[in-house]
């Protein structure tokens, strides 16, 4: 890629990160990314941060949003290997329309379903606690993660499983000893969707947490963004410091992002 085109690219993401190191909290419609003092004072106000009760707020919002990503992309990606392992390799009644299903429910918002699901976390008594957030993350990321796996289990022949069957192999034994290794490379790039959806979800958290120390970090950006005054060089600090995590593992997973996309959108 040239560098024109890498300089266009980074060039909002250098205008954030000057906003979170220049001093004073002001919007500032200088261009140059390079213009200005440097502070670290609004990365050490969105870490220090406290409740109105004193307690800290930072630590246990980053612990919160760590638990719910992760518990999602495990849970999420447990159960749509098992069920695009189905979708890909068994015939039975209602397959298509199964599809066809988890195909319709990526057409509609998460934020359409707001209602209804506060309504039923309220009777489950799951509000302002971390196991309501990972249920209504993992239950949504299902359809996508399936018809990401199942293009992928698509192009593994066949016959790697009939061979195994010969030699005695098991159906599950074949599933985890020869289909999950080969299909690593999509599961870890539907595992790092998951957590990024995860991870970044805003509406949902905010909605069924109103206890400060249950929210998780998207929260937390909203906070300095006030009706009547944002605190822009916060808001700034606090973008950064939520984007580090997915930019590491997009640095940490990069070359299955590439073999994952593309193979699974060859068959499907």
């Amino acid at each position: 890629m040239d560098a024109p085109v890498i300089s266009l690219i980074l060039f909002p993401v250098l205008l954030v990160l000057r906003k979170a190191l220049a001093p004073g909290q002001g919007f500032q419609t200088e261009l140059n990314p390079f213009a200005g003092g440097w502070t670290l004072e609004h990365f050490e106000e969105v870490t220090s941060a406290k409740t109105s009760e004193g307690e800290w707020l930072f630590g246990p919002q980053l612990w919160n949003s760590i638990v719910v990503s992760l518990a999602t992309t495990v849970v999420g990606v447990a159960l749509a290997t098992t069920a695009a392992y189905a979708f890909s390799r068994f015939r039975f009644y209602g397959r298509n329309g199964g599809m066809t299903m988890f195909l319709v429910t990526q057409m509609f918002p998460g934020v359409l379903m707001l209602i209804p699901l506060f309504v039923i976390m309220n009777e489950l008594g799951l509000l302002d606690g971390l196991l309501g957030l990972i249920i209504v993350y993992s239950t949504t990321a299902i359809p996508f993660c399936v018809w990401m796996l199942k293009g992928y289990f698509d192009t593994i022949p066949r016959e790697l499983e009939e061979s195994a069957i010969m030699d005695g192999a098991g159906r599950f034994t074949i599933f985890v000893r020869i289909i999950l290794p080969l299909a690593a490379p999509a599961i870890a790039v539907t595992a790092l969707f998951s957590f990024m959806t995860a991870w970044n979800e805003f509406v949902l958290a905010f909605t069924f947490n109103n206890d400060p120390l249950a929210q998780t970090l998207p929260v937390t950006i909203q906070r300095y963004a006030d009706p009547k005054s944002t605190l822009w060089g916060s808001f700034a600090a606090a973008s950064i410091i939520v984007s580090i995590p997915v930019m590491a593992l997009f640095y940490r997973l990069q070359n299955f992002l590439v073999s994952g996309l593309t193979a699974g959108s060859v068959k499907g």
